[in-house]
């Protein structure tokens, strides 16, 4: 192999072709070594320079398939090594994502949740009316208080009577009560609502549906003490509720229950004999914190009771089982190391994702999956953001627990941006899993989902006005007619969610039949009629049509390459040059050994009965022989003998070189007009070699026909 052979094979570091784009391309040709200087393929300016070396690594470290710029069909090397690089990368981007998610999550989770739960909403001791769930009036409330609430907060005896330590306050005997639990109601004026004038006289107290412009902030019953008086949302350091019924403010009159079971009776009996609830109590709320030690798990608890204007209470409630002391085990220090080393990701994505702007300007924001790299990128930002602030607020509540455990401490706003959080991360982590088909588009039965999307999204625009006409007719068709007796259209957003789980067969046709004998079955007949047989058929056709033309065209398509066929290539290429290398230390070993008297001399018929043995051809032999015996003597003497040693040598390091050039993952350059150009410089030379034998063959067979002509006049003249 030709020195000019290795060197038209030798690829720049960064995989893009400097003879395509000038002198400015060659800035990110990397370190060479002095066999490609010696031949002046690299300008002055870059030879040696630090500089650009740090610029073509750096360069390389962030190149992506968006800044190719047109030169992927012109350089397909560099287009597949860049798709793999970045799958890997991504791959392991994922892996470290996963680790995270997974890490803040645990099926105890859930039994922790479960057991608090069932704690006080289905209390095995108690029948129906007296649990959370079967509570429909208010004297249910008092009853929850009685045989509920105050043995389900307060676990101060053993299963056989003898008394627990009451200094660790343990519900279930395992979950820590964090400071005493907390009763708050909000309330709402007299006269807050407007009476008919037929009834002002016989009516003379009003108290409407909650809203907090009529909150009542003058003191009752009592009339002292927090139980009894207003206090803001600011003085509470509370936080808003979304209820059932509305949403309400973190204001209100409180009153904590105490550190052990005798004081929170008492409270409760002063509370019940003063009327602490009346008829202008809209919601009471029921708070408290638990930790178990045991898992390192909090739990955020809220109980609701609504009093709405129609009477009667609704109950709702809040289990928030969270994380808020992340690093205590050792695998927590292992999520900790996982952190870091995904906010080095989302740096190393930002940087990307700039210089991607930057290249490609406002065409940029026309890739769905550059929307989507964005996205994920300020998502992952926001939850890194308040993993930090997370972490200063509990401390804070914590120094201020420790400091004072008879106060009542609220977590409500810890675990409810707690949740919010693990909501992102899921959202965050959805999106990372869909943005996969990104980095696998170059396979065509990978690209067949987005291509049907793509093609049929204008029929399935069409469709979805005529779709969303009939849908909606019929949602406020059942709220109108069902609305006031069946619970799934007692609003229009239920009745649109009650009409889309119909159509996936979930449905109470006798409940809606006992709200109206006639219209009932009517309205469903013609609503799966119209919308299951007919709207949804025709949906599924669009996409089936449209799918079996992008399966035909995929079908008469090539794949943008092959990742077998390029491992393969590069496994045959390093394979066949390792070959050709023992080859050429055969042939080396066999000369060395034809050489007997080691005078480095031999003759045609030592070297041809030696290279016989290494399987050469008789045409190879003497080419190889006519190559080196310039005199035509039939014999190779020692200059002659020693320059053929030294070619073969001279081959097998430049095989070695490229052999260890393609187990590091660097290829030889080879694109462009320059590729061609040099192949066809070394066809030449092999050409022009291969003539020079023949004719120096040709001049031996001559000049031997010679001599035996003179022979044989000389002999003729004696």
């Amino acid at each position: 192999m030709s020195s000019t052979d290795s060197l038209a094979r030798r690829r720049p570091l960064s995989g893009r072709s400097a003879w395509d784009n000038g002198d400015e391309d060659m800035e990110s040709l990397g370190p060479y070594d002095s066999e490609v200087k010696e031949a002046g393929l690299i300008p002055e300016r870059d030879r040696g320079g630090c500089w650009n070396c740090l610029k073509q690594c750096v360069g390389g470290f962030w190149s992506t398939r968006q800044m190719a710029k047109g030169k992927e069909k012109e350089d397909r090397e560099w287009y597949v090594r860049t798709t793999l690089r970045e799958l890997l990368i991504y791959i392991i981007f994922i892996v470290i994502f996963c680790i995270l998610t997974f890490g803040m999550m645990s099926s105890v989770m859930y039994y922790q949740t479960k057991v608090i739960s069932e704690l006080f909403l289905e209390s095995p001791f108690t029948d129906n009316r007296n649990n959370v769930k079967g509570s429909t009036q208010l004297v249910d409330f008092w009853r929850f208080v009685d045989y509920v609430m105050l043995d389900s907060l307060y676990w101060e005896t053993w299963y056989n009577d003898n008394p627990t330590d009451l200094e660790d306050r343990n519900i279930l005997y395992e979950n820590r009560l964090l400071g005493p639990p907390r009763l708050r109601q909000l309330r709402v004026k007299n006269d807050s609502c407007n009476v008919h004038d037929d009834f002002k006289k016989a009516i003379s107290q009003c108290y409407a549906v909650y809203s907090s412009h009529i909150e009542e902030k003058e003191p009752f019953g009592l009339m002292n003490g927090t139980a009894w008086t207003y206090n803001s949302e600011k003085e509470m350091n509370g936080s808003s509720h979304w209820g059932l019924i509305a949403t309400y403010s973190g204001a209100g009159s409180y009153i904590d229950l105490g550190t052990n079971k005798s004081q929170a009776l008492s409270v409760m009996n002063e509370l019940r004999e003063n009327l602490w609830i009346t008829r202008a109590t809209r919601a009471v709320f029921l708070d408290f914190t638990t930790y178990n030690a045991n898992l390192n798990l909090f739990c955020v608890v809220k109980i609701v009771f609504e009093f709405p204007a129609t009477g009667g209470m609704i109950p709702s409630w809040s289990f928030r089982t969270v994380k808020l002391l992340r690093y205590v085990s050792t695998f927590d220090y292992v999520i900790l190391a996982c952190e870091g080393i995904f906010c080095l990701f989302i740096i190393y994505y930002i940087i990307e994702e700039a210089i991607e702007i930057k290249q490609n300007k406002c065409t940029y924001f026309k890739s769905f999956w550059n929307i989507l790299d964005i996205l994920v990128i300020l998502i992952s930002l926001l939850c890194i953001a308040f993993s930090i602030f997370r972490t200063l607020m509990v401390n804070n509540v914590m120094e201020s627990l420790l400091e004072n455990p008879d106060v009542f401490s609220d977590f409500e706003f810890l675990g409810f941006w707690q949740t919010q959080f693990n909501n992102a991360v899921a959202i965050d982590v959805f999106f990372a899993w869909i943005k996969i088909f990104k980095y696998i588009s170059f396979n065509k039965t990978m690209t067949q989902l987005s291509s049907t999307l793509s093609r049929c999204s204008k029929d399935i625009a069409g469709f979805g006005i005529m779709f969303c006409i009939v849908f909606f007719a019929y949602a406020q068709l059942g709220y109108l007619l069902f609305g006031t007796q069946v619970k799934d259209f007692s609003n229009f957003l239920k009745s649109v969610f009650t009409l889309l789980r119909i159509i996936l067969g979930d449905f109470d046709f006798y409940e809606i039949e006992a709200a109206n004998r006639v219209l009932g079955p009517l309205f469903f007949l013609s609503y799966v009629f119209f919308v299951f047989f007919v709207l949804m058929n025709m949906f599924l056709a669009i996409i089936n049509d449209t799918y079996s033309e992008v399966k035909a065209e995929i079908a008469n398509q090539k794949n943008e390459f092959e990742i077998v066929d390029y491992f393969k290539q590069g496994i045959n290429n390093v394979m066949g040059k390792i070959g050709k290398r023992d080859h050429i230390v055969d042939i080396q070993n066999a000369l060395k050994l034809a050489d007997q008297d080691n005078d480095q001399k031999l003759s045609f018929d030592e070297m041809r009965h030696t290279l016989k043995r290494q399987n050469l051809s008789e045409m190879e032999i003497e080419m190889l022989f006519a190559k080196y015996d310039r005199d035509g003597n039939r014999e190779l003497d020692s200059r002659e003998t020693k320059q053929m040693l030294a070619d073969l040598e001279g081959e097998k390091t430049q095989l070695d070189r490229e052999i260890q050039m393609e187990q590091e993952g660097v290829r030889p350059f080879s694109a462009g007009g320059r590729e061609m150009f040099t192949n066809l410089n070394v066809r030449v030379d092999k050409m022009e070699e291969s003539i020079g034998n023949i004719v120096m063959k040709i001049d031996n067979v001559l000049g031997n026909i010679d001599f035996k002509d003179q022979s044989k006049g000389r002999h003729m003249k004696q």
